[in-house]
């Protein structure tokens, strides 16, 4: 160096994961929570690194809840992030809207969701993912429940107000229903105590759905088995083609790590 000191060698990482956690992670803090419905809760997130590029509709987070470079995170990944649905962009695009499902049970990203505060630090990866409108199809079809429902809004939101659109999605109760941006109508179904997994409400309201003759596209998110279900109808009940069919299971029971 010009003034004849040495710079000291980096000290190489002693966990080979490092440098691959390390792309695309950004460290945010939270600037606004709230209830969208007794079962939805929003969190506010600011980051400088998202660089106020738009964030494409369909896209998520995964959020760090415990370290996945400790050594309990590396025994145990899939209790390290969790995935969300970003819902919105700030006119600067350095803070986004996420929108978190209330589900019962317990999990570590129930607990973030129910916890996080104001002023809170995070850790986060993303935008990711390839949950894409086809803009150019004749109509869309949007078919889902709540965790869906926080999906769906912002590809709603982007298709606008001349868009073609159908669906059907499902809650828990009408207390429940997430709210979608535009002057769409689409079919609200209620649970009502049954289940949500391979649901039987979402498939049959879907069944008794009325389409135009020509093929549209559709998206089909939730629940894994559901949508399989959903899926299976439009292929082999109405003859659509699955390239026709975008599918995002965003959770099941046994697995961890998909949306909530």
């Amino acid at each position: 160096m010009p003034d004849g000191t040495v710079k000291p060698a980096r000290r190489p990482s002693l966990n080979p994961l490092e440098h691959l956690f390390a792309k695309q992670r950004l460290e945010g803090v939270i600037t606004e929570t709230g209830s969208v419905t007794p079962t939805m809760k929003r969190i506010r997130i600011a980051a400088d690194g998202l660089g106020g590029a738009a964030i494409p509709p369909g896209r998520h987070l995964r959020i760090q809840i415990n370290d996945p470079l400790s050594l309990y995170g590396i025994l145990r990944p899939g209790e390290t992030l969790r995935t969300y649905s970003v819902w919105d962009q700030s006119d600067d695009g350095r803070e986004v809207e996420i929108r978190a499902h209330l589900y019962d049970g317990e999990g570590i990203g129930l607990r973030w969701v129910r916890d996080v505060e104001v002023g809170h630090e995070v850790s986060f990866w993303g935008p990711l993912g390839d949950f894409d409108l086809k803009p150019d199809a004749p109509y869309h079809v949007f078919i889902g429940e709540e965790t869906a429902t926080a999906a769906f809004g912002p590809m709603i939101r982007a298709l606008g107000s001349d868009a073609h659109v159908y669906g059907v999605l499902e809650s828990e109760t009408p207390d429940d229903e997430v709210p979608v941006p535009g002057p769409h109508v689409l079919r609200r179904v209620h649970r009502k105590g049954a289940s949500a997994v391979s649901s039987q409400t979402l498939l049959g309201a879907v069944s008794d759905l009325g389409l135009p003759e020509e093929v549209g596209m559709a998206y089909v998110a939730g629940e894994a088995r559901t949508c399989q279900a959903v899926r299976d109808h439009l292929v082999h009940v109405r003859k659509w083609p699955r390239t026709q069919i975008k599918v995002k299971p965003f959770w099941t029971p046994g697995k961890k790590g998909l949306h909530h």
